[in-house]
Formats: C-alpha cells, structure tokens, sequence
C-alpha cells in the first residue's frame, strides 16, 4: 500500500492542480488522516479476532455529545430546554465543568471511559452471549446514534474550552497535537500486538478460534480486549474530531462514516477472515484513502461519485481478498495432499 500510495500520488501530481502542494499535503492529506487513523486501528484489531465493528461510528457522535456537555461553557436555551439533559446537566451557564481547570482532561477521560465500557458490552455479548459481531455491533450503533439525537435534539454543542479545541487544531512546535496522539495510539496498539502474550492471543483466535481454546488461549478475553481497544480507540478520534470542529456533534460518525474506516482498514491489508493486521498496515491503508478523497475532490467530482468509486475500490479489494484466501486454502490443501 505505501508503493501503490506513493505511485499514485507521482501519478496525479503533473496533471492535478494544487494536489502537491506542501499545504495540501499537510493541511489535508495529513490533516485528515490524523482523527481517522484511531478508529481504523481499532477496527483492525476487531478484524485481527474474526469479528467487525459497526458500532464506531455511534460511539464517537455518543462520546462527542458527552464530552461537550461536561464542559461547554454556554448553552441556548430555546435549543436544549426540552433535552433530557437540561437543568441536572445542562444548562445556560454550560456544562458542570464549564469553566473549571479540569474541564478538557475530565471531559477527555469519559469520554475514552465511555468508549471502553460500550466496546467491552459488544465483547462480552459476543464472547459469552455467542451472538454475532454484525448483529450486535449494528444494533448498538443504532442504539447509540438514536440516544446521542434524542438527548441533545440534533443541536451541536459549542462554547468548548480552548485547551481542548487546542488538540484537533493546534500544533506543538511544527507537529500536530493530533498526529501525536493518533500515533501515540498507534504505537500502543503495535506493541500490544506484537510484543505481548495478548497480542498473540489476538491473532491465534483469530487464526482459529476452536484450535486455540484447545490450546489454552483464553479466546473469549482476547475478544472482549478486542472490542474493548476498538471502543477506546473510537473515543480517541471522537476527541481529534470534536475539537477540530469546536462543538460536540450527535451525528459525528454517521452516514458513509463507517464505509471510509472498513474500507481504509481492508484497504490497508487487514483481512476479513482474521489472523491478519498490522498497525502499520493500517497507517498505510489511511493514507491511500486520505490521497485518494483528496484528489477526487480536487477533480471537482460530487460526493455521490465520492461514495461511488470508494465503495468500488471497496469491493474490488474484497473480492482479491476472498480469491486470496482461497488460493492459500487450495495450495494448502494440495501440499498436505
């Protein structure tokens, strides 16, 4: 992915305008990698164990919401008068840490807090309940999603502190306080994967889940860690999402949301049969999709021909996966032959 990423950006770059420019570059390609990168790394672990994720998207517009109602500092009343939250959480003087010193790192722990306990809820229905990823990942988003509307009435919440709003938009030196933290969380993630005993545990159940509780793995923790990571980091791109755009928003993550992160993953190497995932291949695979959104942009194309041609490229690396895969079973099966 990174030869095929930098292939096409030499490919594009003569004949598209403005696409190599340093403030494209870093304003946009990177920029807009940074608060995805989190959730794709999340759903790569998910996808490490067998399982999939369809819940991230809820969880960040649910976190969100959160967040900013802990910590705004103002708040309309004829907008929020008849939320759920008014006059025990919300009200016209914000939220209750509005203007409080710990209000941005108070507000950034429930928020992860939050995530971790929805993602180790869809793990433990999956790993003891033995009910479906999809479904039970589908049917909390919907959950989610629902609840984030019904509580703040589809209004935004604004008046965020300005050291918060500081980790989507501003920069430490010449580096992005988001690119630190959504490599930071890379970095925690590669480690767990590769240098601890429940990285391994990661990948053997889903290599084969019945041969690994036969072999002692603890195959229903490694998939509530899996989930758990997944709603953490979930969180962490809710934090670089919500202070980029400087308000709490109950349908961050919606629409084709979950399409860009399952693309970016698979895109990225990731398979969707488990065993397979890299970090590093994740980092790859938002990079390719960040280029690629970007310069269908810049072509001046509608977001429905957005939507068209990543849900084809989408398709596309699916069905090389799916032959893959069925190549390695044939030419296994003909070596033990």
């Amino acid at each position: 992915m990174l030869y095929l990423s930098l292939a096409y950006f030499i490919l594009l770059a003569p004949f598209l305008a403005g696409f190599a420019t340093l403030p494209n570059i870093t304003g946009n390609i990177l920029g807009n990698m940074w608060p995805l990168l989190p959730v794709v790394i999340g759903q790569t672990v998910v996808l490490i164990v067998k399982g999939i994720d369809l819940s991230q998207g809820a969880i960040i517009g649910f976190t969100s919401v959160i967040g900013a109602a802990l910590m705004t500092s103002k708040l309309r009343e004829v907008q929020f008068e008849k939320s759920v939250l008014w006059d025990w959480l919300l009200t016209p003087g914000g939220g209750p840490l509005a203007n409080s010193i710990l209000a941005s790192p108070v507000a950034i722990g429930a928020m992860l807090l939050v995530g971790g306990l929805i993602g180790a809820i869809n793990g433990l229905s999956i790993s003891r309940l033995r009910m479906p990823a999809f479904m039970v990942t589908l049917v909390t988003g919907t959950f989610l999603a629902s609840i984030a509307i019904w509580m703040t009435r589809s209004y935004n919440i604004g008046a965020l502190p300005d050291d918060f709003i500081a980790v989507g938009k501003d920069t430490f030196i010449v580096i992005p306080f988001a690119m630190i933290v959504a490599l930071a969380t890379a970095m925690l993630v590669h480690i767990l994967l590769s240098r601890t005993v429940d990285g391994r545990w990661l990948y053997a159940t889903g290599t084969n889940e019945v041969a690994a509780r036969v072999s002692g793995v603890p195959t229903r923790r490694a998939v509530l860690l899996a989930f758990t990571i997944s709603g953490v980091c979930a969180a962490v791109s809710s934090v670089l999402l919500t202070a980029r755009l400087e308000a709490g928003f109950p349908t961050l993550g919606s629409g084709t949301f979950m399409l860009e992160v399952i693309a970016a993953t698979v895109i990225g190497g990731t398979s969707l049969f488990g065993g397979s995932g890299k970090v590093i291949w994740a980092i790859f695979g938002v990079l390719f999709f960040s280029m690629l959104s970007n310069s269908l942009s810049l072509m001046g194309l509608s977001p429905f021909v957005f939507d068209a041609v990543r849900g084809t490229i989408l398709l596309v690396v699916i069905v090389l996966e799916v032959l893959r895969t069925r190549f390695q079973m044939t030419t296994t099966k003909t070596a033990t032959l």
